[in-house]
C-alpha cells in the first residue's frame, strides 16, 4: 500500500478540525483532513445550530401564545407547522456544513479525504484502504450520547439528541430522561410546540452542577410552562406499553409516553480509532489524556475538542484550536488551565455562567461577598414582560478579584461577558463597579450588584 505523507493529519472537521487547517496550510504545511461523516462535527450539526434554530421556533410559539400580554390580538389564532421548523432547521444546519466542506475542499495545500481514519503506527493512519503518515496528527473526532444500561433500555424505541432533530412530526407526550443542559432544552421548546412534556433526573435536582437556588428557579420556569419533572426517581426502568413506553420513576410512580429522549450523558468517538496501535492513553471513560497544552500521551498527537475531556462546548473546542496553533506557530505557550470556564444553557430565559458558583468558592475555602438581584428588579427585563430569574456574582473579599457569576434571565448569555471580560482581564470587582453602562440594559445592573455585596 503507498503511503502519502503530510506535515500534518487532522482527524474530524469539528470545530477545532477546520481552523486548524486553514493556519497550518497558511504556514506552508502541507495538510491532510479526513472526516467520516458530516462536515462541522457536532454544532453544526446535531448541536448548537440545529437546537437553537428550535428553540428560535420555540420562542416564537411562546410569544404568540403572550401576544395579548402585549395588547397583540391574534384573532385567528395559531398553529404549528413541524414541517416547516424542520426545514428551517435543516437549511440553517445544511448551509453551515456546505460552507464548511467548501472551504475546506477549496483550501490550498489541504487534502481532503471522507473516510474512517484507524492508527497504524504512532505517525500512520489507514483511511479506507489509504495510509496516511505525518510526523503531527490532531484527533479532533467529538462525541456522542452515552446510553446507560438501564433496565429494559433495549426493549423500547428511544431518541438521542441526534434522532430527535429528525423528528417530522410533534409527539403527543414526550418523556425526557436526564435533567442536564440537553434533556432540558428539549423539553421546552417541545412543551412551546405543543408536546406534553415530562422530565425524569436520577439525582435530587435539576442541573446539579449548578447552585441549588439556580436549579431551584429552572425547575420553577419549566413548571410554570406545564413540564411535569421528577427528580429523585430511584427506580427508572423502562418497558413498551401497546404502542406507547412506560418509564418508571420509583416504586408506584410510572410515566407512560409516546416517545422517549434519552439525555443522560456524552461518550467520547475514541472507541473506533485503534488508538492503542498508537500507544495513545485514554482515560476510564475513553477520553483522550491530554496535558495542558493539550498533548497526548505520544509525541506529535494532540486531542481537541470533545474526545479530551477538557471541555464539552464548541467555544472549548475552538480554544483548544487557538490554543494549539498559537503554541506551535507563534512561539507561545498557552495552557488550558489559564481559561476561564464559561457556558449556557439555551433555555428560555437562559442560564449564563462564569468562573466558581457560589458553592463551589465556598467549598474552595474563599471568603466570599456576594451580590444578588431578581430579574423583577431589572427594568430591562420588566419592559420586556421576561423577569423569570435572577442575577448573582461572587467575589473574594480579601483580594476584590471576581470569583464568578450566573445570570438566568432574559439576554444572560451576552450579558455574562461584562463578568467574563473582567475576569480575563484580572481587574478588581470595582473595575467593573465604576464603568458606565449603556441603559437599559441588563448589563448595566451588574456594577448594581457590585455595589450591594453582602458576606
Amino acid at each position: 500500500m503507498a503511503t502519502q505523507t503530510f506535515d500534518a493529519i487532522i482527524v474530524g472537521a469539528g470545530q477545532a478540525g477546520p481552523p486548524l487547517a486553514g493556519r497550518l496550510t497558511a504556514a506552508g504545511q502541507r495538510v491532510a483532513i479526513v472526516e467520516r461523516k458530516l462536515f462541522g462535527g457536532t454544532c453544526v450539526n446535531t448541536g448548537c445550530m440545529p437546537t437553537k434554530t428550535l428553540v428560535a421556533s420555540a420562542r416564537a410559539a411562546h410569544v404568540a401564545r403572550r401576544a395579548a400580554d402585549f395588547g397583540v390580538v391574534l384573532n385567528g389564532g395559531f398553529s404549528i407547522d413541524m414541517a416547516v421548523v424542520k426545514a428551517r432547521k435543516d437549511t440553517v444546519a445544511s448551509n453551515a456544513r456546505h460552507g464548511v466542506e467548501s472551504w475546506l475542499k477549496g483550501m490550498s495545500g489541504c487534502t481532503v479525504l471522507e473516510g474512517h481514519a484507524r492508527f497504524v503506527s504512532a505517525t500512520e493512519l489507514e483511511v479506507d484502504g489509504q495510509r496516511l503518515a505525518a510526523k503531527n496528527i490532531f484527533l479532533n473526532v467529538g462525541g456522542r450520547a452515552s446510553i446507560p444500561d438501564m433496565p429494559g433500555i433495549d426493549s423500547v424505541p428511544y431518541l438521542t439528541n441526534v434522532s430527535m432533530l429528525e423528528l417530522p412530526t410533534l409527539p403527543r407526550h414526550l418523556v425526557v430522561v436526564g435533567g442536564s443542559y440537553i434533556a432540558l432544552e428539549f423539553a421546552q421548546m417541545y412543551r412551546r410546540f405543543g408536546s406534553e412534556v415530562t422530565v425524569i433526573e436520577k439525582g435530587p435536582r435539576l442541573i446539579a452542577r449548578e447552585d441549588e437556588d439556580v436549579s431551584a428557579a429552572v425547575h420553577d420556569i419549566l413548571a410554570n410552562e406545564g413540564i411535569t419533572v421528577h427528580v429523585d426517581a430511584s427506580g427508572i426502568r423502562f418497558a413498551p406499553r401497546g404502542n406507547d413506553i412506560a418509564v418508571g420513576v420509583r416504586d408506584g410512580v410510572e410515566v407512560v409516553g409516546s416517545h422517549l429522549l434519552m439525555a443522560v450523558g456524552r461518550r467520547p468517538n475514541t472507541d473506533d480509532l485503534q488508538l492503542d496501535k498508537a500507544g495513545v492513553a485514554v482515560d476510564a471513560r475513553g477520553y483522550i489524556t491530554v496535558d495542558d497544552q493539550l498533548r497526548s500521551s505520544v509525541p506529535g498527537i494532540w486531542a481537541l475538542g470533545d474526545c479530551n475531556g477538557r471541555g464539552a462546548f464548541t467555544h472549548t473546542s475552538y480554544n483548544d484550536f487557538e490554543i494549539v496553533a498559537n503554541n506551535l506557530l507563534d512561539g507561545a505557550s498557552r495552557r488550558v488551565s489559564d481559561r476561564i470556564e464559561t457556558y449556557a444553557l439555551y433555555i428560555d430565559p437562559p442560564l449564563a455562567r462564569v468562573g466558581l458558583s457560589e458553592a463551589q468558592a465556598r467549598r474552595a475555602g474563599f471568603e466570599v461577598r456576594v451580590g444578588m438581584r431578581p430579574m423583577t428588579r431589572v427594568g430591562r427585563a420588566v419592559e420586556k414582560g421576561e423577569t423569570a430569574g435572577f442575577m448573582k456574582i461572587v467575589v473574594d473579599a480579601k483580594t476584590e478579584a471576581i470569583l464568578g457569576g450566573t445570570m438566568l434571565g432574559v439576554g444572560a448569555d451576552e450579558a455574562i461577558h461584562s463578568i467574563l471580560d473582567t475576569m480575563a482581564a484580572k481587574a478588581p470587582y470595582p473595575v467593573l463597579q465604576h464603568a458606565m453602562h449603556i441603559h437599559p440594559t441588563v448589563s448595566e445592573l451588574i456594577p448594581t450588584l457590585l455595589g450591594e455585596l453582602k458576606p
